[in-house]
């Protein structure tokens, strides 16, 4: 039977980063759900391999449709979700689903899934750090950064509904803690 792994964090929690590490880990045989957003590319991503980018009418018409597992509007005309499609198609090749989903989204699949799920909340270590990594990334203006801190704070409060919380402030110890806590969960 497969599994599903949830990881949530606040944006700039070194979720990606984490994340790589889990799937390098060839053993736990896990496969990325690809989230369809509203949000326009970022850098190099690539339609249908970082996310699938959907226009807001395409989303709703989806929504409608009745085709999404869950998703969440995050800002006015900022959708995020999980198709049903995805989740069929890793499934379907017997491996294990790992979610990159953001706080309300992990909640909602979590019971969704019930047992069947590991959620993980990523936590930065201070709301203060997470702002420094923000601003290092360069990618976001200053209106946005502070859009993501205040939403960071309130993201935070929702950890507890996570069965794992794993701070993120050594990489080293947190991608251990985390490969660990998915490999006790795969079994």
């Amino acid at each position: 039977m497969s599994k599903v792994i949830i990881i949530s964090a606040p944006s700039g929690s070194g979720k990606s980063t984490l994340i790589s590490f889990l799937m390098k880990e060839a053993a736990l045989r896990l496969e990325f759900s690809v989230s369809a957003t509203t949000r326009s590319p970022r850098g190099q991503e690539i339609d249908g391999k970082d996310y699938h980018f959907l226009s807001v009418e395409e989303f709703e018409k989806k929504i409608s449709e009745n085709q999404f597992v869950e998703y969440e509007q995050v800002y006015a005309g900022r959708y995020y979700g999980t198709l049903k499609s995805e989740i069929e198609r890793i499934f379907s090749k017997g491996n294990n689903v790992i979610f990159d989903v953001d706080v309300k989204g992990g909640i909602n699949l979590k019971k969704i899934f019930g047992d069947e799920a590991l959620s993980i909340f990523i936590q930065p270590p201070s709301v203060e750090e997470l702002r420094k990594r923000l601003e290092g990334r360069g990618t976001d203006s200053k209106e946005e950064i502070e859009k993501r801190v205040s939403k960071a704070e309130e993201e935070i409060s929702y950890s507890k509904n996570f069965d794992k919380i794993i701070i993120n402030d050594d990489l080293e110890v947190s991608s251990k803690e985390i490969i660990e806590t998915v490999k006790e969960f795969v079994g």
